[in-house]
């Protein structure tokens, strides 16, 4: 069997990438002549050299965007690097519904230690990592090619604005926090509650909630904060601000003015 015979075969199991080893266990070429015809392909736009060893193929019907959409490849590629992950930030929000903009980059969060980001073509993808790896709030989603793993709605919204320094600030983020804020359900914040270790990011959640005048019941965070001390934040990090007096429950300074900039 030679590479693009075993290609075809995995697209016909809705599989749609592989790794060197991989396929160098089930087809004929061997060595240089397996890398020579895999970069002919390359050169086709039939695959694409997402990282060293690891390949995506890309079906006539993603030819021309030259765009393979992350979920049907993630899990097989976070099997391959060994490492537990769910998408994240503003990719898990685009499949809450919650897509304000067309975004460049996917993200994925991860098991430490980080991962280089990957630039290839029309692939971006962002890799971030976390502290304390969720023991809740990560759910699965059906692809044609399987299961794929995604932040919950409150997971998803904690990320990004714990993150939010990397990731545009919150008004660039503020209408997907509103859109989020209708997909989370009462047994979404109290699984997250239960685990989640950043209380400054949860009075700055408890804030942005009630600025947004969510449905949501914000006492539960409230509850949770009060049984630990919390403390005086900022509402958006200054590396070289400190908070000043504050005036609300959450003990946060608002020192940026929440605006939308959609």
């Amino acid at each position: 069997m030679r590479a693009k015979e075993y290609i075809r075969y995995l697209l016909s199991l809705e599989s749609y990438s592989f790794s060197l080893d991989e396929i160098g266990k089930n087809i004929s070429s061997e060595g240089t002549a397996l890398k020579s015809e895999l970069a002919r392909l390359v050169n086709k736009n039939e695959i694409i050299n997402l990282r060293k060893g690891y390949y995506l193929i890309i079906p006539p019907r993603y030819s021309k965007s030259g765009f393979l959409p992350i979920q049907l490849y993630i899990d097989k590629l976070a099997k391959e690097l060994k490492r537990n992950y769910y998408l994240g930030f503003y990719t898990a929000a685009k499949f809450h519904g919650a897509s304000h903009q067309q975004i460049q980059s996917e993200y994925v969060m991860i098991e430490k230690p980080k991962l280089a980001d990957i630039h290839k073509g029309e692939v971006d993808i962002r890799f971030m990592t976390s502290s304390k790896w969720p023991t809740m709030n990560i759910i699965e989603k059906k692809s044609d090619a399987g299961l794929f793993k995604i932040s919950s709605p409150s997971l998803t919204a904690v990320d990004l604005i714990h993150h939010q320094t990397k990731l545009g600030g919150l008004s660039r983020m503020l209408a997907v926090l509103e859109e989020l804020s209708e997909e989370i359900t009462d047994t979404d914040l109290k699984h997250l509650l239960s685990w989640y270790p950043h209380r400054s990011t949860l009075q700055r959640f408890g804030y942005i909630l009630e600025e947004l005048q969510s449905a949501i019941n914000t006492n539960p965070i409230l509850d949770s904060l009060k049984s630990n001390q919390y403390f005086p934040i900022l509402l958006s990090p200054r590396g070289n601000q400190k908070p000043g007096s504050v005036n609300n429950k959450w003990k946060v300074d608002v020192n940026i003015k929440l605006e939308n900039d959609l």
